[in-house]
C-alpha cells in the first residue's frame, strides 16, 4: 500500500534534499545560449546607447530657439546640414540653426531636441520653420538611457529568453556563462511497450512515454537520452537505471510504479540508495516515486501517459530546476470555466483545459478522459488544480490555468 505526500510535501522535499549541480560553468556562443541557465550576472560594460540620439525624423535644434512658436508664428531657423544614419554629425547647431535629423540618428553638439517632420517646415531656402514649441530633451533617447556600465542587466540563475538574447548583442557579449546543462536518462518499463515505429500486437501499446517526458523535459532545458525500454524484469531494469545513472544527473523512470506484482520501478530504484516516497495524494499520478542515490535523483512515473505528463510537468520540472540552481516559474492565467468539472475528495485533482476567447472573456474547456488516452490532451493549452479538500468546481467559476508552454 502506497504511503503518499501531498504535491506541496513533494515539492519542498525536492527543495531540500536536492542542490545545484556541481559542475563547473562553461562559455557557450550567444548563438547557443537561449534556453540555457547563466552562470554568473551580467553587467554592461559600456553605455547603452553609446549616444543620444533621434526617436523621430526631423530636426536637431536648440529648444530655446522654438519657445512660443506657432502655426502663425514659427520659429524661423537656418537649416546647417544633416545627419546621416551611422555617420557622425557633420557639425554643430548654434543658435538660430537646426540640422534635418532620421529616427536613430546622432544628435549634433549644441541641439538639445528634436522636432518631428510634421510640425516643421521646410522653405526650401535654406529655412525651416517649427511650429511647435520644443522642450529640452523632446524626442531623445540620451547616452546611457538603457543601461549604464556597471548596470545589472541578467542575473545569474536566469534561464535566457529571446529577448535575453538581444540584450546580450546589445551589450556585445558574443560569449555567454551559463552553468551545464542537466543530463536527463529517460527509460519506460513494461512487457506491453513496444517502439512507437513498431505496430502494436494484441495486448501491446506504443511507448508513449519517453517520446512525451523527453519533449518536456528538454522544452524545460534539460539535455535528454532516451535508454529504450526495458521488460518488467528486476535485473535486467537494474542494469539499464545502473547505466543512465553513471552517464546522467537524473534518471526518470515511467511504468511498473504501482503496486502490482510485476510492478519492479519501486524495488529497482530504491536499490541504488534512499527511497524519499512513493504515492502522491493527487489525480492522476498517484504512483509517482523519488528515489536518491548519492546527490543524483531517481524519478519514477506512472505508466499512463496523461498520469506521466502531469508528473512531469508538476515535479520533475521543478526537480530539474533545482538541480540548475534556479527558480522555476509558471505561467498562470485566468479563466473561465466552461463546463463543471467534479472531484475525488482526498486527493488534489488535474485537469487540462483548451482556451478560448469569447467577448474579450478567456474561457477554459476542460479536457474530459482517462488517464491512459493520451490523445485527449493533444492541443490543450494547459491544466488547473482542484484542491484535495474541495469536491469539485461549477461552470462560470474563475480558475488559474497553468499553461504547458514553456516559461
Amino acid at each position: 500500500m502506497l504511503t503518499v505526500k501531498t504535491p506541496d510535501e513533494v515539492l519542498d522535499l525536492i527543495q531540500t534534499a536536492f542542490t545545484t549541480l556541481n559542475r563547473p560553468a562553461e562559455t557557450v556562443p550567444l548563438d547557443a545560449a537561449l534556453g540555457r541557465v547563466l552562470a554568473a550576472d551580467i553587467r554592461a560594460a559600456e553605455f547603452v546607447p553609446g549616444f543620444d540620439r533621434s526617436t523621430v525624423d526631423g530636426y536637431a535644434l536648440r529648444s530655446a530657439d522654438t519657445f512660443g512658436c506657432s502655426d502663425a508664428l514659427p520659429a524661423l531657423l537656418t537649416r546647417v546640414g544633416e545627419v546621416l544614419m551611422g555617420e557622425a554629425p557633420p557639425g554643430s547647431v548654434g543658435p538660430g540653426e537646426c540640422m534635418a535629423i532620421p529616427t536613430g540618428g546622432a544628435l549634433p553638439p549644441g541641439a538639445d531636441g528634436v522636432q518631428m517632420v510634421e510640425y516643421s517646415e521646410d522653405y526650401g531656402d535654406g529655412t525651416v520653420g517649427i511650429l511647435k514649441s520644443v522642450a529640452p530633451g523632446n524626442n531623445l533617447i540620451f547616452k546611457g538611457d538603457d543601461v549604464k556600465p556597471g548596470d545589472l542587466v541578467l542575473p545569474a540563475a536566469r534561464r535566457l529568453q529571446p529577448q535575453d538574447i538581444g540584450a546580450l548583442a546589445a551589450l556585445g557579449v558574443t560569449e555567454v556563462p551559463v552553468r551545464p546543462q542537466v543530463r536527463v536518462g529517460v527509460l519506460s518499463t513494461g512487457d506491453e511497450i513496444v517502439p512507437p515505429e513498431q505496430v502494436p500486437g494484441s495486448g501491446q501499446v506504443r511507448d508513449v512515454n519517453a517520446p512525451l517526458v523527453g519533449a518536456v523535459l528538454t522544452q524545460a532545458g534539460a539535455r535528454v537520452t532516451q535508454y529504450g525500454i526495458f521488460p518488467d524484469d528486476e535485473p535486467t531494469l537494474r542494469a539499464g537505471v545502473a547505466k543512465a545513472l553513471v552517464e546522467n544527473d537524473l534518471v526518470v523512470l515511467s511504468g511498473g510504479s504501482s503496486v502490482g506484482a510485476k510492478d519492479a520501478a519501486v524495488t529497482v530504484l530504491s536499490s541504488f540508495g534512499e527511497l524519499l516516497f512513493h504515492g502522491i495524494a493527487m489525480k492522476p499520478g498517484k504512483p509517482t516515486l523519488l528515489a536518491k542515490s548519492g546527490e543524483k535523483p531517481l524519478m519514477g512515473l506512472p505508466g499512463h501517459p496523461v498520469a506521466a505528463l502531469f508528473s512531469t510537468h508538476l515535479f520533475v520540472c521543478p526537480l530539474l530546476a533545482r538541480l540548475e540552481g534556479r527558480t522555476l516559474r509558471r505561467r498562470a492565467l485566468k479563466a473561465v470555466l466552461t463546463e463543471t468539472v467534479g472531484a475525488n475528495h482526498g486527493r488534489a485533482q488535474y485537469n487540462g483545459v483548451f482556451l478560448s476567447e469569447e467577448n474579450g472573456t478567456l474561457l477554459a474547456r476542460p479536457v474530459r478522459g482517462k488517464s491512459g488516452l493520451i490523445t485527449t490532451l493533444a492541443g490543450a493549452d494547459g491544466y488547473f488544480c482542484i484542491p484535495r479538500d474541495c469536491e469539485g468546481f461549477s461552470a462560470g467559476t474563475e480558475i488559474s490555468v497553468i499553461t504547458f508552454t514553456a516559461e
